[in-house]
């Protein structure tokens, strides 16, 4: 993969950097603003950058408004965002498109590098990995019209699990029910959300996503 990396913390800028050129991910670019973050997106094209939400000047939310107009100058540009803080303010404006490749962690709580890794890896094909507490915080903006008012609470249950970035066999362990059951309740989640099968499975899992994410 080719990566670039947006982390005002040298130290975790670098120690970013390191890793993923261990792992055999060629590091485009190591930037330490938003504005940096842009410029390296539009002129490098990686296929997929790390940003960290908050960033100079003021250290609130520059990262992830950075994110948002990368991806409005490179369309579907993957962002995986890796930060200590859950920001929603631009989540909406990150997830709007519809495009997927989008995905936010929180660094305290990803567990292994396999696990960063494997996250990675499913933003910058095009799908999304979201850490559970980034997902409570969408779910308190929940609009008054839910798209997804038509869901059982098993449904809800396996699709939140999507959103985490969850397999097929990963969603049945959680929940303790066969592989079968699990698409059977993603089947009913397409049908009810209109993800008609035209498209492609993993393009639907991500539409059906971020139906969620937006709710």
């Amino acid at each position: 993969m080719r990566v670039v990396v947006a982390d005002d913390a040298v130290l975790i800028r670098e120690g970013l950097v390191r890793l993923l050129e261990e792992f055999g991910c060629e590091v485009l670019a190591a930037v330490g603003t938003g504005t940096e973050l842009v410029a390296a997106v539009d002129e490098l094209r990686p296929d997929v950058s790390v940003v960290d939400v908050r960033m100079p000047p003021t250290f609130t939310d520059e990262g992830l408004r950075a994110a948002v107009a990368a991806r409005q100058k490179v369309p579907g540009a993957p962002i995986l965002i890796l930060s200590q803080y859950v920001e929603v303010s631009y989540a909406d404006d990150l997830l709007a498109d519809a495009r997927g490749g989008v995905g936010y962690l929180l660094k305290d709580r990803v567990v292994d590098v396999e696990e960063f890794l494997t996250g990675l890896r499913r933003v910058a094909g095009g799908g999304t990995v979201f850490d559970p507490q980034v997902i409570a915080q969408l779910m308190v903006r929940r609009r008054r019209d839910d798209p997804l008012g038509s869901l059982t609470p098993r449904e809800r249950e396996v699709l939140a699990l999507m959103a985490e970035g969850r397999s097929n066999p990963a969603i049945s362990r959680q929940l303790v029910v066969t592989e079968g059951a699990v698409e059977k309740h993603i089947r009913g989640i397409f049908v009810k959300l209109n993800l008609y099968a035209d498209d492609t499975d993993q393009h639907r899992r991500v539409l059906a996503v971020l139906a969620f994410l937006r709710s």
